[in-house]
C-alpha cells in the first residue's frame, strides 16, 4: 500500500454517550469541531495545538491523534513517515464531550485520506481501530458516523447504527470549569446492577429512540437512569446538582458521557441557563454534528 497525498485536513464533531439510559451504547454527534492538518515528512514527528488542550498535550509520538495515524497505516500496510500535526481544538477535554474519541476518529480518517486504497480503511475498520485505541464504541461512533447512533460490540467487533433523528431536535451543553477522568468516572461504577434497574434502563433506552426521532413528549421519561449517574454523583457533585434542578424545572437533562459537563436534549432557555452561567457554566447551543469527521 503506497500514499498517495503527504498532506490532509480533517474535521471532527464533539460527541456525547449515554444520553442518560443508553450506558456505552448511544451517542450523539454535536456541533463543535477540532480541524487537524496532517502532513507526512522526513523528519521527526512535531506536533502544534492551538485551542483546547494548548500547552497540556504530547508534542510527538504520544499525541493520540499521531497515535491513530499510526493504527491507520499499520492497518493499511502502508510505510509510516514522520508526521507534521497542526491541531485546533474547540472540544474541551476531560468534560464528556469525547474528545479523546475525536483524535482517534481524526487521526485514523487522516490515514485514510493519505492512502491509495482508502477503503482499506473503510468506516468498519475505522470503528473497530477507534474501539481498540478507546476502549468502547460510544463515542467514536457519533464521531464517525455522524447525527445519533448505536453502538454494540460482539464477537465479530464493534458495530455501529444511525438512529433517526427529528430535524427540530436542538441539544444544549453545559460546560463546568473543573474536569473528570473518564476512568476516574468509570472506576467507581459497581461491577453488577441489581435486575430491576437493567430492567428500568432497557425499557428507558427503547423509549429514548423514539423521543429522539420526534417524540418530544417522552423525553423526560426516557432519559431516566439507574446504571451510571447515581453512582458517579458523588464524584461530581455541581453536576449532580445541575442535573436534578433542570430535571425538577422540566428539562431532560442529563450527564455528558463520563461527566462532567451536562447534555440537556432540548433547547435551553435563556431564564434556565443564566443561573448557571452565573455559576460558572459555559452554555452551548452547537446544534447536531449531521455528518461525522471528514475530509477539507
Amino acid at each position: 500500500m503506497r500514499l498517495v497525498r503527504d498532506q490532509v485536513r480533517v474535521r471532527v464533531p464533539a460527541t456525547s454517550a449515554n444520553l442518560g439510559p443508553g450506558f456505552d451504547a448511544l451517542g450523539l454527534a454535536l456541533g463543535v469541531w477540532d480541524e487537524i492538518s496532517v502532513r507526512a515528512v522526513a523528519g521527526e514527528t512535531t506536533v502544534r495545538v492551538s485551542g483546547e488542550g494548548a500547552g497540556a498535550l504530547p508534542d510527538g509520538e504520544e499525541h493520540l491523534v499521531v497515535r491513530a495515524v499510526r493504527a491507520g497505516l499499520e492497518h493499511a500496510g502502508a510505510p509510516q513517515a514522520g508526521l507534521e500535526l497542526v491541531c485546533h481544538n474547540a472540544i474541551p477535554h476531560g468534560r464528556g464531550m469525547g474528545s479523546s474519541a475525536a483524535a482517534v476518529v481524526a487521526g485514523l480518517v487522516a490515514a485514510r485520506g493519505l492512502l491509495a486504497e482508502p477503503g482499506v480503511l473503510d468506516d468498519a475498520a475505522v470503528l473497530a481501530l477507534a474501539t481498540h485505541l478507546e476502549g468502547h464504541p460510544d463515542n467514536a461512533a457519533p464521531a464517525l458516523l455522524g447525527g445519533a447512533t448505536v453502538a454494540w460490540v460482539d464477537a465479530g467487533g464493534a458495530h455501529a447504527a444511525a438512529l433517526p433523528l427529528h430535524e427540530r431536535f436542538a441539544p444544549t451543553v453545559l460546560v463546568p470549569e473543573n474536569r473528570l477522568l473518564t476512568h476516574t468516572a468509570r472506576a467507581v461504577l459497581p461491577s453488577e446492577v441489581p435486575h430491576r434497574d437493567a430492567a428500568f434502563n432497557a425499557a428507558r433506552t427503547a423509549l429514548l429512540v423514539l423521543a429522539l426521532g420526534g417524540r418530544e413528549d417522552l423525553l423526560m421519561a426516557a432519559t431516566e437512569d439507574r446504571l451510571h449517574q447515581r453512582y458517579r454523583a458523588d464524584a461530581m457533585p455541581g453536576t449532580r446538582q445541575a442535573v436534578r434542578a433542570l430535571r425538577e424545572a422540566g428539562w431532560p437533562a442529563v450527564v455528558s458521557g463520563a461527566g462532567p459537563s451536562v447534555l440537556v436534549l432540548d433547547e435551553l432557555d435563556d431564564a434556565a441557563a443564566q443561573p448557571l452561567r452565573e455559576h460558572g457554566w459555559r452554555v452551548l447551543r452547537p446544534g447536531v454534528a449531521r455528518h461525522g469527521a471528514h475530509l477539507v
